[in-house]
């Protein structure tokens, strides 16, 4: 697992966290309502579970032929992006993919970006890299703008400020933005955000986003989004940067419809998406709009780690939809700051070790009732419950020589566990986590053995 050093917050206070939402009921109702609502919403996307498997074998089977090419996809990628007049950079880590970011704004003076979503830009904690160069990164997604005005992070990788009531918004909005009267009138608030934001798409210099689907054989970089903030941070300011993962690439354009399929219904269940932007090259000299400098930033950050072994592999399968948060149990009841990390929930448990080390996220793989709801749904079929438990085994499978020693010894695992029954009231009412939530585990005053030499 990768070594590098966390920058988001550290995983030791994950139960802390934990404990501070499961303690506030309004916070447990509204994550309980919302997560309710989108489960709703994507059962009737998919009426049909013949046809759901058989797209959920399709979209698994497109993600796993293209991670199976995916060094001789790359390379065409490259060619094919150069060749289209877009402009290839490589990072192998968070600080890497900023220096070059960086470097792209220095070159042209900037002084404002706007950001369509991306979470990779949250990954490599872009804005927080942007603000110490002097360079204004604003969000323009409204959660993700909200979350900035809050000075928070997203709590969930398609609906960043769920976690936040329209009342907490008016607030904000009141406080932070000039002008504004309180109001928590949804549609009034959408408004007052989008005013803000569609003047910083006018004078911004740079233009920030993500990528959904990056396809190698036209070098066309797409881009999956509802509100139209991702449309104009790719085209209205004079240069404009996209970031992604190394994985997030298909072969061919035939791949895209399947997996757009599925990501649109797995996560907000919607047929399809407001907006799906295809870009392959900057603005030609026929053209009245677009940027004239487009540029593609690669980034690894502990996948190819990933990629080099065949089970973990599968946890590069990811679409991002988020349906795997809104199924899980836990996530639902602690949400998604408590985990620490840019991906919270089941999915983040098994993504987070390749990008921040195991020793600092293996209290997240213990995080899980291993009900298997997130594999259940995952449209792409990650096993994340087996991946989960290879990450335990490797967490926490360091021998204790002691106990090697007596179970490897019949002699010995007799006398241990006949004083272990026969000496019980001496068992520690205090045995770490397990008794934070549970009463204490005490050996039973009678063996197995015991008992059935009693019977003979």
């Amino acid at each position: 697992m990768s070594e590098h050093a966390m920058n988001f917050m550290p995983s030791e206070g994950f139960r802390a966290r934990s404990k501070e939402v499961v303690e506030n009921p309004f916070l447990r109702q509204s994550f309980r309502g919302a997560m309710d609502f989108l489960i709703n919403k994507r059962i009737t996307q998919f009426p049909s579970a013949e046809e759901l498997e058989t797209l959920r074998t399709l979209g698994e089977q497109i993600r796993q032929y293209n991670l199976g090419k995916l060094p001789t996809l790359l390379v065409q990628l490259e060619e094919s992006l150069t060749r289209n007049g877009i402009q290839v950079h490589w990072a192998e880590t968070p600080d890497e993919a900023n220096a070059i970011i960086l470097g792209i704004c220095q070159k042209h003076s900037a002084k404002l970006m706007v950001k369509g979503k991306s979470m990779v830009s949250e990954e490599i904690e872009l804005n927080h890299a942007c603000e110490a160069a002097g360079i204004e990164a604003m969000e323009s997604d409204m959660g993700e703008y909200i979350v900035q005005l809050a000075g928070e992070k997203p709590s969930h990788i398609i609906m960043p400020a769920i976690h936040k009531t329209k009342e907490e918004i008016a607030r904000l909005f009141h406080e932070k933005v000039e002008g504004v009267d309180y109001t928590d009138n949804v549609d009034e608030l959408i408004q007052i955000g989008r005013k803000v934001l569609r003047e910083k798409f006018l004078v911004a210099d740079i233009g920030l986003s993500g990528v959904n689907f990056a396809v190698a054989e036209t070098g066309t970089l797409c881009l999956v989004e509802n509100e139209g903030n991702g449309r104009l941070s790719t085209t209205a300011p004079p240069v404009h940067i996209a970031i992604t993962g190394i994985e997030k690439i298909v072969e061919k354009l035939d791949h895209v419809p399947p997996l757009l399929s599925l990501l649109t219904r797995s996560a907000t269940g919607q047929n399809i998406s407001t907006y799906f932007n295809m870009i392959s090259g900057p603005r030609k000299a026929d053209e009245k709009d677009g940027p004239t400098e487009v540029h593609l930033v690669l980034l690894d950050n502990g996948r190819t780690q990933a990629y080099a072994d065949e089970q973990l592999r599968k946890t590069l399968q990811c679409i991002r939809c988020g349906a795997c948060m809104n199924h899980c149990p836990v996530y639902t009841r602690i949400g998604g700051h408590a985990y620490g990390t840019t991906y919270p929930g089941p999915i983040g448990k098994i993504i987070s070790p390749h990008m921040l080390g195991l020793d600092a996220t293996k209290t997240m793989a213990t995080a899980s009732t291993l009900c298997g709801a997130c594999g259940e749904v995952c449209p792409v079929k990650i096993p994340i419950p087996d991946l989960l438990m290879r990450l335990r085994e490797e967490s926490f499978s360091e021998p204790h020589v002691a106990w090697a020693m007596v179970y490897r010894s019949p002699s010995l695992y007799k006398v241990a566990t006949w004083l272990g029954s026969r000496f019980n009231w001496l068992t520690p009412s205090n045995q770490g986590p397990w008794t934070s939530v549970r009463t204490p585990l005490k050996p039973a005053p009678k063996r197995l053995r015991d008992l059935l030499k009693e019977r003979a």
